[in-house]
């Protein structure tokens, strides 16, 4: 009979620690995602133009507006609504202050347009890259990796 409590007891255990240990994957897969990236591959753009640019996404945490994030392209400061769940994405209320950078509009034109159109996500190793269904794509790096 203590043996088949001491079997009951140890499987309730692995259950449990299987059960939490899955929990905390996906959510270590969200903290992923909620940092600074680099923009690193878009369109014709090349990576010196990128990383001149200092061309990143934002995607920290905000606890007051827990949905809002910013970019910058070069120029302007930008805004942006955005949701994730299951690589899924949704960007919307893209905008940005209105200054005019000489040689500098022309990444930021284009993100700005794009972004809303972008609807998946993907974290692989160090590396997220927003797409969509057209085949358009925006790879990024983490800042600390770039």
């Amino acid at each position: 009979m203590k043996f088949l409590q001491s079997i009951g007891i140890l499987s309730l255990i692995l259950l449990l620690t299987v059960s939490c240990k899955s929990s905390n994957n996906s959510m270590s897969g969200m903290q992923n995602l909620h940092k600074k990236w680099m923009l690193v591959e878009y369109k014709d753009f090349t990576k010196e133009e990128l990383v001149k640019l200092e061309a990143h996404i934002d995607l920290t945490k905000n606890t007051e507006s827990p949905n809002r994030y910013t970019a910058k392209m070069g120029c302007n400061g930008m805004f942006f609504t955005a949701e994730f769940n299951n690589g899924k994405a949704k960007f919307s209320g893209v905008g940005s202050t209105m200054m005019y950078c000489d040689g500098r509009m022309k990444l930021e034109d284009s993100f700005g347009k794009a972004l809303p159109n972008m609807t998946e996500y993907k974290i692989e190793g160090h590396f997220l890259t927003l797409s969509n269904a057209n085949g358009d794509k925006m790879k990024f790096v983490e800042q600390d990796w770039d």
